[in-house]
This record gives C-alpha cells, structure tokens and sequence, in this order.
C-alpha cells in the first residue's frame, strides 16, 4: 500500500499472479526473489496478521526483542510495531527486499526497526539475544523440491536444521520461536523435536476452511515425552504442502487449472 494509504498501489489479484513463477523450484532460486521483489511492493504469505493475531499476541510483550526471519515485503513487522513491539529486527537474504523495506518503514516514520540482509541458515546475530523469533512461509520454501515429504532430501533436512539451530542459538533461555506454515505437523514434528533443541512443541490452525499451521516452540520447556513417532492428522481442506506453495495462495494454482 502506498505510504499516504492510496490503495491504487495494491497489485491486482492479475497482477499478483504474473509474479508466481512456471516451477516451484524458483522459489530456491535468489535472483528469482530479488526480480520479484524489484517489482512487487506487497504480498502476505499465509495470510495477513489479523488472520492469525489472536494466536501471537499472548506470546508478546511491548519490550520483547524480535525477529522475524525472511521478511520479504510482508507487512508483519508494521503490525507488530503498531501493536506496541519496538525492538524488532527483520531479515531477508534479497538486498533488493532490504532496501525497499528499509525506504517503507522509513516513510512511515518507523525508525526503531532494523531491516539486515542475511541469510536465515547462518544467523549473523549473538547467542540468546531475542525473546522471539517468528518465521511466516521462509522455512516452507526449502521443502518446495524435497522429494517425499515422509522422507525429504538430505539436503533439505540439513538446510531445515541449520535453520533451526540458528533460531535455537539466538533465543534467549525461555524465549519462543514462533513458525506459521503450510506443513502438517506429522512433517515438522521430527524436526522441530530433533535432540539438538530444548523447545517444548505445540500447534494450533488458523483458517476458514483452509487451515494453516501456527507452530509454537517454547525454548528450555521440552517434557520427557517429547519426540514420539510421527502420525498422520487427518483434517479437512489440507493439501499437500507442495500443492498448496504452487498455488500462492490458491492463485498459481489457478492458473495451472485454467491452463
């Protein structure tokens, strides 16, 4: 949205879909970002703030440290901001992302937000200096060509852990990681209950109809009966993860039906 509210400036659900690319593996792709971002001013993966709010802000509090992982050109941290949390600290590896975030949240006079290129497998930040760390569709991108989601490639479970890890690291003592996500939990359980983290591991759903996931990660809070056996959860209007990230949010797939 243009910084004086002209809502002239939103894309056009048209002009959203010239941005979805012909294949999924793109998505891994950096100057496939960097072009779209060139372009594209805004787009909420997995829905907008308001969608999901209610499930955050219990986990908040005005003078927490936050981080959110693969910014992009979402509008989370203005919200987050407008919410009353200043120390926010946003990242993305598209340096095209970072500017143009940086020029938006200047414009609107948020000052108090960092926006830093970095890469999300290699943290450029200390160890245990955030309260929070939030990541909203970034991690879903490494499993668009994984193979069997049962069984994923060695290669996307490293990227996945090293991921993980790094949030781990820079979580302070009783801080929360918080993951909003087209993956079922039969698939992120091994992951987020791997040895490596002392998180505890809850879930809940957000949605009409179509559900998304909201993962909550309580570091130092893991029980003894963590890391039991995945199991299938059945529920209802849930695609396969794949599926769902060809459609950007339902729009690539509608185009792929209407070819």
């Amino acid at each position: 949205m243009d910084p004086n509210g002209d809502s002239s400036s939103i894309p056009t659900e048209t002009q959203k879909r010239s941005f979805a690319p012909s294949t999924v593996s793109a998505y891994l792709d950096p100057h496939y970002w960097d072009e779209r971002f060139s372009d594209e001013e805004h787009y909420e993966w997995l829905k907008d703030y308001s969608h999901f709010s209610h499930l955050i802000q219990p986990h908040l509090q005005p003078n927490y440290s936050v981080l959110e992982i693969g910014c992009g050109n979402s509008q989370l941290s203005e919200e987050l901001y407008q919410g009353g949390i200043t120390e926010i600290t946003c990242i993305d590896l598209s340096a095209i992302a970072v500017e143009k975030m940086q020029k938006r949240l200047l414009s609107k006079g948020y000052k108090e937000i960092k926006v830093l290129e970095a890469d999300m497998l290699d943290l450029p930040f200390s160890n245990e200096c955030f309260d929070v760390v939030i990541e909203k569709g970034t991690m879903d991108v490494l499993f668009v060509d994984s193979g069997d989601p049962w069984n994923p490639q060695p290669e996307t479970v490293n990227k996945a852990m090293a991921t993980l890890q790094g949030v781990h690291r820079v979580l302070k003592p009783d801080g929360v990681f918080i993951s909003i996500s087209f993956g079922q939990p039969h698939f992120r359980r091994p992951l987020f209950e791997a040895p490596d983290f002392t998180w505890s591991f809850e879930w809940s759903t957000f949605g009409d109809g179509f559900h998304y996931f909201f993962y909550l990660l309580k570091k130092g809070r893991r029980t003894s009966n963590g890391g039991g056996p995945s199991q299938r959860i059945e529920m209802p209007s849930i695609s396969l993860f794949q599926d769902e990230l060809e459609s950007e949010d339902y729009i690539f797939r509608t185009n792929i039906d209407e070819m």
